[in-house]
């Protein structure tokens, strides 16, 4: 049984399902039996959705039958990260202050993916509220790395990248504000797409900070993040940021393809190994024909402290609507005000508390023009420094994190150390542009992602570049769990 199902890919299932080599309820069969084996060590899944998705496998393979798919990949496993909403299923976003929560709509994600036949295992789990680089955050336990269980998977995306490098699901949907998808793909060895801000629609995304979020794929190839990524884009009128605009899908010639390395990403923070592991895989593109050239982001340096004011404003304004009256976790009071208080300080986590105060101060009317209109100012300049580069190059290159996975509990006392670890993909959600985390190489057995950054709307040119790299590069061995 491995040797048909173990470790396929969306093309791989889609071609087996269609030559009737496999039926769809065979192979979500298998996935929950790796499920149910696997996810009590690793804690990837907050909730499994096993009844509705053996229905929904069954019927798939009566619709093949009848030469009737809703698409090629009609039937095919996923997992979903548990801060998009599903009509009628739990939807906790890690926290406890929705620990009861059922949606009455799906988010447009969702429905495209039911649209086109996929089949839904679960919820995977995340950093409350997508807040955190470790998935340790979560009201349900941390998530541990399937390449080292004593080892964190990333975050806050740990439970979908978990999920794809321990073979519990074929793919998955994670969300990235900060490198929330990027980094943990780092961590695990999977494949991770944050597209451009607005190609795909954030419509029943539990928000965190609506100028930064995304959501993007988690796959286990570059192929893989194409499929999925045509799936999920496309303009959405219940989302005011979506883009009217088609993401172009042209091919270029890696031969006349120009890469920047921008020298900031490459000084003191950045782990000696991982470095070396970095620049092999840039030599690697420049020896498959691509021009390579050092550049300069200058203001890249205060993209982290830029982030850390303008994200917890937007969360502390987000997360103003869970109060204990409208939805999710209500405390017993004497009063309406201490049901307002007791609710959100028993209801939320640590890390929320903290961005909520933060967000709080730095949008007061004494703070807000000398920290988040300053900021504002600084994503500007931000910004413009890719414009700038993007002139001179078709890609940046570059790490997605200074580090290889840490240890479970290394940095939870140290928050200011737990952020420097989206140092390197903070700056791409500032400036609305897509990027990918494939796997590069490995550091003491444990992955280590390169991150191919593009102009807006380049989505599928970076997956392009990808598909190219992964076409050369040594096959790393997989998750040994």
């Amino acid at each position: 049984m491995d040797n048909i199902y173990n470790y396929l890919t969306l093309e791989k299932a889609s071609e087996k399902l269609q030559n009737n080599e496999i039926s769809s309820l065979d192979l979500n069969k298998f996935y929950f039996e790796r499920i149910h084996e696997i996810n009590p060590k690793v804690n990837a899944y907050i909730t499994l959705l096993e009844n509705e998705a053996l229905a929904a496998a069954k019927a798939s393979d009566d619709r093949r039958s009848r030469k009737q798919s809703l698409s090629e990949y009609d039937g095919i496993p996923i997992a979903i990260k548990d801060n998009l909403v599903m009509e009628g299923i739990l939807t906790t976003a890690g926290s406890k202050i929705l620990e009861n929560f059922k949606p009455s709509y799906n988010a447009t994600v969702i429905k495209k993916l039911k649209d086109a036949g996929l089949v839904i295992l679960g919820k995977t789990n995340l950093d409350e509220f997508a807040m955190g680089s470790s998935t340790e955050t979560s009201n349900y336990g941390p998530t541990k790395n399937p390449w080292d269980l004593e080892r964190v998977p990333g975050g806050s995306s740990g439970g979908s990248a978990a999920a794809v490098a321990a073979d519990m699901c074929v793919a998955a949907l994670g969300s990235d504000t900060g490198g929330s998808i990027r980094q943990p793909a780092s961590f695990c060895g999977v494949v991770g797409l944050k597209p451009t801000y607005g190609a795909v629609s954030r419509y029943g995304l539990i928000a965190m900070a609506s100028s930064l979020d995304q959501i993007g794929t988690m796959t286990k190839t570059a192929g893989d993040a194409e499929i999925l990524f045509k799936l999920i884009s496309g303009y959405d009128k219940n989302d005011a940021t979506s883009l009217k605009e088609e993401v172009k899908n042209d091919n270029k010639d890696i031969k006349n393809l120009k890469v920047g390395v921008p020298r900031e990403y490459f000084t003191e923070g950045l782990e000696p190994e991982v470095k070396k592991v970095i620049e092999q895989a840039i030599e690697k593109v420049k020896n498959l024909g691509a021009e390579v050239q050092e550049i300069s982001l200058p203001n890249s340096k205060y993209a982290l402290s830029c982030y850390y004011i303008i994200m917890p404003v937007e969360v502390s304004s987000n997360l103003a609507r869970f109060d204990g009256i409208k939805y999710g976790f209500s405390s017993k009071a004497d009063s309406l005000l201490n049901v307002y208080l007791n609710s959100r300080s028993e209801g939320f986590g640590d890390e929320a508390e903290r961005r909520i105060i933060l967000g709080a101060y730095g949008s007061s009317a004494g703070y807000i023009g000398k920290f988040y209109h300053k900021a504002q100012k600084v994503r500007a300049l931000v910004k413009k420094d890719f414009d700038e580069a993007f002139q001179k190059v078709d890609f940046i290159l570059g790490p997605v994190a200074p580090e290889i996975a840490f240890k479970v509990g290394e940095k939870t006392k140290d928050p200011l150390k737990m952020y420097l670890s989206d140092n390197y993909t903070i700056a791409i959600n500032l400036a609305g542009l897509p990027a990918a985390s494939i796997p590069a190489g490995m550091v003491d057995n444990l992955p280590v992602g390169l991150q191919i950054i593009g102009p807006q709307k380049s989505d599928f040119e970076i997956l392009q570049l990808a598909k190219i790299f992964e076409g050369v590069k040594s096959e790393l061995p997989r998750a040994s769990i």
